[in-house]
C-alpha cells in the first residue's frame, strides 16, 4: 500500500492490541480519541477481548463494541487465511515465514509464532480495500509480531509503542531488533524506554525510535479542590506483584497504631488480592486499608480528589498513567525510583523511595501525613504544571499523527 501524507488530517489507521479494552488501559482509549479529534479515522483490532470480568467503565464498553476481535473468527477462518497467503503470494509468504522462524527461535516456541502468522494473514486480508494505510500496535509483544508479519505479507506499514516493564524484561524472547528493523518507527513512552530499546535493538535504529509520552485529556481533570488534611491515601492499579501493594500493610502498621484515622483505599483487582487480604488481617488493619475493586474513570478521579496523596509502591512500571492523573488533579504522589517514574516524580511534587524498602516507604507515608496544607498544595501545583507541559494527550496525538504521515510516505526497509 502507498503511504498517505495526509494522515494527520483524515487518514485511516488501525490500532492493534493483544487485549482491548482493559480497565488499566485507558491511556490507549484516550490516545485513539485524541487522534479521532484530529480527523484521523481509527479502526480497532485486538486478538481477544478482556476476560477479567465485566467491564465497569461505559467508555470501555463502547470500545468493546467498536473492536474487531481476530481470534473470535475461529481456527478455520485463520487457517484458510494462512493457506490463501501461502498460495497467492508465495514470495511474501516466504519472507514472513522467515521472520516467524526467527521469532520461534527467540521464543523457544514453535506454535505461537505460527499462530501469529495465521493471525497476520487474516489481518492482512481483512485490511485489503479498507483504506487503512498504517497499523499501530501498543506493547512490543505479540500484537507487534502480528503487525510485523502482516506487513511482510503485503499489509500496511506498522509502528508500535513500548511502555515496559514486562515487555522490556522479556526482551531476549521478543526479537526487538527484527521488529524495529521492519517498523516505520517506534514510540517509547519515556527516555528510559527509548534507552532500553537502543540497548536491546541496536543504536543504528536511533533515528526511528522517538519518545512520544502517554497523555491525559486535561478537560477530564478540570475539577480542582484543596486536598484533605486527613491522612487518607489512594492506590490505583491491578493487584499484582509488580505493583507491590502487598508491602502497604507492613509499611503502615506502626503508623496506624499512632494514627487511628489513617486510611488507604486500594482501587483495582488481580491475582494478589488474597495475599493482600492476608497481610491486612495479619497486621489487624481492616479499618485502615479498604479494597474497593475496579472503578470507572470518573470514580477514580473522585477518589484521588478525596485523598491527600496517591500511593504506588511498585517494583516494576513503565510510567504509570495514574501518577499523571494524580498530578493533573493536583495531588502529590508517593512512588518508587524505577524506570520512567523519576522522569516525572521528584521531591518537588511528592516522595520517591527505593522500590522494596519498607522503612523508606513508611517514612514517606509519615511525612505525607504530617505535611502542611501549603506543602501539599505546592507539590500538587507542581505536578499539575508538569502534566500540562509534558503529558497533554492532544500534543502526543499530534506527534503520532505527524509520524504516521512521515513514516508511511517513506521507503520501507527491503530486508
Amino acid at each position: 500500500m502507498e503511504g498517505n501524507s495526509e494522515i494527520g488530517s483524515g487518514g485511516h489507521v488501525a490500532y492493534l492490541l493483544n487485549t482491548y479494552p482493559v480497565p488499566s488501559g485507558t491511556f490507549i482509549r484516550r490516545e485513539i480519541a485524541a487522534l479521532e479529534r484530529r480527523g484521523v479515522q481509527v479502526s480497532r483490532f485486538a486478538m481477544r477481548a478482556w476476560d477479567g470480568g465485566e467491564l465497569v467503565d461505559p467508555q470501555d464498553k463502547a470500545e468493546h463494541e467498536a473492536t474487531h476481535y481476530v481470534l473470535t473468527q475461529g481456527g478455520n477462518a485463520l487457517g484458510k487465511a494462512l493457506l490463501k497467503a501461502a498460495t497467492s503470494s508465495p514470495a511474501k509468504f516466504a519472507k514472513a515465514l522467515v521472520a516467524a522462524r526467527t521469532l520461534s527461535k527467540r521464543m523457544g516456541d514453535i506454535v505461537r509464532p505460527l499462530a501469529y502468522l495465521a493471525e497476520a494473514a487474516y489481518l492482512e486480508q481483512k485490511l485489503r480495500g479498507s483504506g487503512i494505510t498504517h497499523v499501530h500496535a501498543h506493547f512490543g509483544t505479540n500484537a507487534t509480531a502480528v503487525a510485523m508479519l502482516c506487513h511482510l505479507l503485503g499489509g500496511p506499514p506498522y509502528s508500535f509503542t513500548v511502555h515496559g516493564p514486562d515487555e522490556l524484561h522479556e526482551a531476549p524472547f521478543q526479537a526487538y531488533d527484527l521488529k524495529i528493523r521492519h517498523a516505520s518507527f517506534v514510540a517509547a513512552i519515556t527516555d528510559f524506554a527509548r534507552a532500553e530499546l537502543l540497548r536491546i535493538g541496536g543504536y543504528e535504529h536511533a533515528p526511528k525510535i522517538d519518545v512520544i509520552p502517554c497523555g491525559l485529556d486535561l478537560r477530564d481533570f478540570s475539577e480542582q479542590r484543596s486536598a484533605t488534611e486527613e491522612p487518607h491515601f489512594v492506590c490505583v492499579g491491578r493487584l499484582c506483584p509488580q505493583k507491590a501493594q502487598r508491602l502497604i500493610p507492613e509499611a503502615i502498621a506502626p503508623i496506624a497504631k499512632e494514627n487511628p484515622d489513617l486510611r488507604i483505599e486500594l482501587i483495582g483487582d488481580g491475582e494478589d488480592r488474597a495475599l493482600i487480604e492476608a497481610e491486612i488481617e495479619k497486621y489487624g488493619l481492616e479499618r485502615h486499608i479498604i479494597l474497593s475493586g475496579w472503578a470507572d474513570n470518573r470514580t477514580v478521579r473522585e477518589r484521588i480528589l478525596a485523598a491527600r496523596a496517591l500511593l504506588l509502591p511498585s517494583f516494576a512500571e513503565g510510567l504509570p498513567i495514574v501518577i499523571m492523573e494524580s498530578f493533573a488533579l493536583r495531588r502529590p504522589v508517593i512512588s518508587t525510583f524505577i524506570a520512567g517514574i523519576p522522569e516525572l516524580l521528584d521531591s518537588q511534587c511528592g516522595w520517591i523511595v527505593p522500590a522494596g524498602s519498607i522503612p523508606r516507604l513508611r517514612r514517606a507515608i509519615e511525612e505525607a501525613c504530617l505535611a502542611s496544607p501549603k506543602t501539599v498544595a505546592a507539590m500538587g501545583n507542581e505536578g499539575r504544571s508538569r502534566i500540562e507541559a509534558r503529558h497533554d494527550i492532544d500534543r502526543s496525538a499530534a506527534l503520532l499523527a505527524e509520524r504516521f504521515a512521515r513514516s508511511d510516505s517513506a521507503p520501507q526497509d527491503p530486508r
